[in-house]
């Protein structure tokens, strides 16, 4: 199963947007704390994200709680830092996967980094240019790890039909 995990979010709307990704492709979102904003029932409802409750949630205390209980299953780590590009991890579908993503002002810890050289994983980009939104990098990850698995249970639309795989 994949995992989109979130450590310490800090804007809402990419958080939301990552949800969104998350209820099309029915992949868990893991949320790191401390996060930038409130996910409360009242605060997600006055957002107008409908499409919350369709999405699967896990809240981690903290870095250490997240490793504690996910650090044995396949991690994935995002990072502008990454020698590996997205395209060269070859992910199974056997057991949980996480693909996970730093804070958007500074990106995964060093010493995470450090500690995972071989799981850290880079979305080419032209060299002067900061870095893809966080929202957009999550999307490009994911949907990587579902094409490289073809899609399963996605539907799928050609010349006018629908085929579910």
């Amino acid at each position: 199963m994949l995992n989109l995990c979130l450590f310490h979010p800090e804007i809402p709307q990419n958080t939301g947007n990552i949800a969104r990704t998350c209820a099309v492709t029915g992949t868990h979102l893991h949320l790191v704390r401390p996060l930038g904003f409130d996910i409360s029932e009242k605060s997600v409802r006055h957002a107008g994200l409908d499409y919350w409750n369709e999405v699967r949630i896990t809240v981690h205390e903290s870095i250490d709680a997240f490793m504690e209980a996910h650090g044995h299953d396949c991690l994935w780590f995002f990072s502008k830092k990454g020698a590996i590009p997205y395209t060269e991890a070859r992910f199974e579908s056997d057991g949980n996967t996480f693909l996970i993503f730093g804070p958007e002002s500074t990106g995964l810890d060093e010493s995470i980094l450090n500690a995972y050289p071989d799981r850290v994983l880079r979305i080419p980009m032209v060299h002067g240019v900061r870095c893809l939104n966080l929202s957009n990098s999550a999307a490009i990850a994911a949907y990587e790890y579902y094409r490289q698995l073809g899609f399963p249970g996605f539907e799928m639309m050609w010349e006018g039909r629908r085929e579910e795989r």
